[in-house]
């Protein structure tokens, strides 16, 4: 399975203003003079202590957001106060400052900003809103990041990410899975993101979209064929469904009782290894494959309810044969 890892270590501000302009609805209150900072810390932090004089632990390389609290702080200071207040906080190097709740913001507050080269935004959106809006902005920004060679489908709700060498049938495979109902989340690359909770979501990119290669056939788009019925934007990959060339010397898995797995961003997720040969269908087996997986997500193991079963013929069998040495069990 080819791979490519890339850890985002910071973004501009300027990124970060042009998109979430239209989400939190910010608007540039102050010059954009530190639109070049890089902000390389994920976490929100509100400047109440260091307003208040306490700057022994300022987090002043996070995003500052002021609300509510920290603006009436300001607003009972004279302006000789608040000058001076401001002073302590901007001198350190911060990223920008966001104020929530169309909170009026003071002249000499802009002023100072503009000299420290600190943007100043300003949102109609509550603190906790843009707490929320902006931390799981920076949570996916700064999340680790793979790209994988394959395909991923999402089969009856389970996220089955088909990988196997070039040219082994892996868009073939896809494109009869679409056919049958299931959605297309991403061709050819899958971008992988690791989550909190050791969650693994998979999209497709801007570029490809949902453009799929189908050798002697040509480029088609999924989308306008099969309607939005087909697609789907992202999915948690759940299982890796693993295509190899068939081998009659290697021995594959016949029962199902051992676990394989594979690690993608240090996240263990179950591995099916089907070796392809004409006349198998693979589509099949993927539905199987994802239903089997929503099976063991109820805690129903087939291969393992089977051996129990097995074992406990073997076994009766076993003792009546000690009971009646003289009959025949066969």
């Amino acid at each position: 399975m080819s791979q490519k890892t890339k850890k985002r270590t910071s973004i501009s501000v300027e990124t970060l203003f042009l998109e979430n302009k239209k989400s939190l609805k910010l608007k540039l209150i102050s010059r954009d003079s530190s639109f070049q900072k890089q902000i390389s810390e994920k976490d929100l932090h509100r400047p109440g202590l260091a307003l208040a004089g306490f700057v022994d632990l300022f987090t002043y390389r996070r995003i500052q957001v002021c609300g509510n609290t920290e603006m009436t702080y300001l607003r009972k200071l004279s302006v000789a106060q608040r000058e001076k207040t401001l002073k302590k906080v901007l001198v350190f190097d911060i990223p920008c400052i966001i104020v929530t709740s169309n909170n009026k913001i003071f002249p000499e507050f802009i002023r100072l900003a503009d000299e420290h080269q600190v943007s100043i935004f300003r949102t109609p959106f509550a603190t906790t809103r843009v707490f929320q809006l902006l931390g799981d902005y920076l949570d996916e920004k700064f999340a680790p990041k793979i790209f994988i060679h394959g395909t991923l489908v999402d089969v009856y709700g389970i996220g089955v990410l088909i990988t196997g060498r070039s040219a082994i049938g892996k868009s073939e495979i896809a494109l009869d899975l679409v056919s049958r109902g299931h959605r297309l989340v991403a061709d050819d690359v899958v971008t992988v993101i690791r989550r909190a909770g050791d969650v693994l979501i998979g999209r497709g990119n801007d570029t490809l979209k949902y453009h799929m290669e189908i050798r002697g056939l040509g480029v088609i788009n999924i989308q306008p064929i099969f309607g939005i019925r087909g697609i789907r934007r992202q999915k948690r990959v759940e299982v890796q469904l693993e295509l190899v060339d068939w081998d009659k010397s290697e021995k594959y898995e016949r029962l199902g009782l051992e676990e394989i797995t594979t690690e993608i961003l240090g996240v263990k997720i179950p591995l099916v290894r089907l070796p392809v040969y004409p006349g198998k269908n693979i589509s099949v087996i993927a539905e199987v494959s994802a239903l089997n997986q929503l099976l063991k997500i109820y805690g129903h193991n087939t291969a393992k309810k089977f051996q129990k079963e097995l074992t406990q013929q073997i076994l009766g069998k076993l003792e009546m044969e000690e009971r009646h040495p003289d009959h025949n069990f066969e």
